[in-house]
């Protein structure tokens, strides 16, 4: 989970630069890696996301891993998940908040209500 999130924090750090080097976009995999571990093992992803948002060098990012890894996840396993989420953000402010970055996307309008009944925008 390490690497996963160092090379997801690459990307963000590089993604948010207003002087981004766009030459070294081919060798930031954070996106992709993230996205491919939402897909395929849900479980890691969350654990990640969790992880990602104690992490103080994550702060400036956090609106892009709510928009990003957190909203993919809602999208594709929100049934799954939706508990854990509306319990995290009951007990954790900082994810409430961060809830307010999420959109409803792909989202079935019953999960989609229960992300909004708990975030803090």
């Amino acid at each position: 989970m390490k690497e996963l999130l160092d090379e997801w924090y690459r990307w963000a750090e590089w993604i948010s630069s207003e002087n981004r080097d766009e030459t070294k976009s081919d060798d930031l995999t954070g996106w992709f890696e993230f996205n491919w571990v939402v897909e395929d093992d849900p479980e890691l992803a969350w654990k990640a996301i969790i992880e990602a948002i104690d992490q103080p060098r994550m702060a400036p990012y956090l609106g892009t891993l709510a928009a990003g890894p957190l909203e993919d996840l809602l999208d594709l396993h929100g049934p799954a998940f939706i508990e854990r989420i509306e319990q995290c953000a009951r007990s954790n402010a900082r994810f409430a908040s961060i809830l307010g970055d999420v959109w409803q996307s792909a989202m079935p309008d019953s999960i989609w209500k229960r992300v909004q009944a708990v975030q803090i925008c």
